[in-house]
């Protein structure tokens, strides 16, 4: 049957009210062009910019029909990559052009192009690509360190902004149910739990509660109540998770009721905790890449702890192990029998589960720490779980 209302060859999409013209218009876009992609659409004006753009990315090593190697790509020079991405950024929405750099820089080499200012000012910051220039740190000439800083300054700020807030109110809440005592001062009081535990005493002549047991809050907000220890895999595959650890890590040592170490590992052990005032300063003295020893990195943070039974341990790692694999669980065991809480993340992303050693990660779950990915905004919630001793919010898809 034909598609009386299907444009003849070469016809230009201009109606974009049209469901079907507008439907091929896209499948157009998609597929690049040549006579070989059966719409039969030709694109002008903003759609043929776009077309250029893409075809300069995924077109490259693409041939039309005839045998004609396709001219479109961004060349080894970096005004021309400068250009493209000025160029994506005026045609696509700001998370799509994250997702085509993520591509250039994969598909293309362009990593190398990153350690130029001029081209560190074009890119739209995201979480990858701090993760992608934090990997090219040693290699990053001291013209490019400044400009590169004050891209990831970027995005640790505004990834505070957004996690900050919630974070602190979520473990002050925990902290402040953890630390409940039944004969408060007065100013301790905490009286909705109070009313709510008395209710049985409510005298209605007297239109008011008998409390025979009062619940306070402890006073956590004055000293140091819990520890935590984040303990963070720096292997390559792990970029994204560094970098919001790394956040996660300065908003927690702001609260003063929160002690707060941060530890980084490879094949070796670096403690950052003394960094953790500025996240920034923090990711720049990590090293993506390398090797992985959790075991040596779990017996560091082992050594650090001095108070079991309010230690919280946070290991995020995809638990691909290179040290002693039953010393590793040997470890855990040992840290869970002392009273500390044990949390095993599989990566702290917005990219879900990631690929992970599932031998490692089931050899944990039977110790009683289970593996598994968190995304930024659940992190809160597990870490007040963890605080409280209570069950972890797993997610379903674990």
């Amino acid at each position: 049957m034909t598609n009386a209302t299907a444009p003849t060859a070469a016809t230009a999409v201009t109606d974009p009210d049209d469901p079907v013209r507008e439907r091929l218009r896209r499948w157009r876009l998609v597929l690049g062009g040549e006579q070989a992609d059966g719409t039969g659409c030709a694109l002008s004006g903003r759609d043929a910019a776009m077309d250029t753009t893409l075809a300069a990315l995924y077109g490259k090593g693409d041939k039309a029909q005839s045998g004609r190697e396709r001219t479109a790509g961004l060349g080894a020079s970096a005004p021309s990559v400068a250009r493209w991405l000025g160029d994506i950024r005026t045609y696509f929405p700001s998370s799509v052009v994250q997702v085509m750099q993520r591509d250039a820089i994969d598909r293309l080499g362009l990593a190398a192009l990153l350690l130029e200012p001029e081209m560190l000012e074009a890119v739209e910051a995201d979480v990858h690509l701090v993760g992608t220039l934090l990997s090219l740190n040693k290699a990053m000439p001291e013209t490019t360190k400044e400009t590169a800083r004050a891209v990831v300054r970027k995005v640790v700020d505004d990834l505070e902004k957004r996690l900050a807030t919630r974070t602190r109110a979520t473990l002050t809440g925990a902290l402040d149910r953890s630390a409940r005592v039944s004969r408060p001062r007065h100013h301790d009081i905490d009286w909705n739990r109070t009313i709510a535990a008395n209710l049985k005493h409510y005298l209605p002549e007297y239109r008011t509660v008998v409390p025979e047991r009062l619940i306070g809050y402890g006073r956590a907000a004055r000293s140091v109540k819990k520890e935590v220890i984040l303990c963070i895999d720096q292997s390559g595959s792990m970029a994204a998770s560094v970098v919001y650890a790394s956040v996660f890590g300065a908003v927690l040592a702001s609260m003063r009721s929160i002690g707060t170490r941060l530890v980084v590992f490879d094949t070796a052990v670096a403690d950052l905790t003394d960094q953790l005032d500025d996240p920034v300063d923090v990711l720049f003295g990590t090293q993506l890449g390398g090797g992985t020893d959790i075991n040596r990195a779990l017996a560091y943070c082992q050594s650090r702890i001095s108070r079991p039974a309010e230690t919280v341990v946070v290991l995020i790692s995809d638990l691909y192990e290179g040290g002693i694999r039953d010393e590793m669980l040997k470890r855990v065991a040992a840290m869970k029998a002392s009273g500390v809480q044990f949390v095993t993340l599989l990566a702290l992303s917005d990219e879900g589960a990631p690929a992970y050693d599932r031998e490692h990660a089931a050899a944990l779950a039977a110790l009683g720490a289970p593996a598994f990915a968190c995304t930024p905004d659940l992190f809160p919630e597990v870490m007040a779980a963890a605080l409280e001793k209570r069950p972890l919010p797993i997610p379903d898809t674990v």
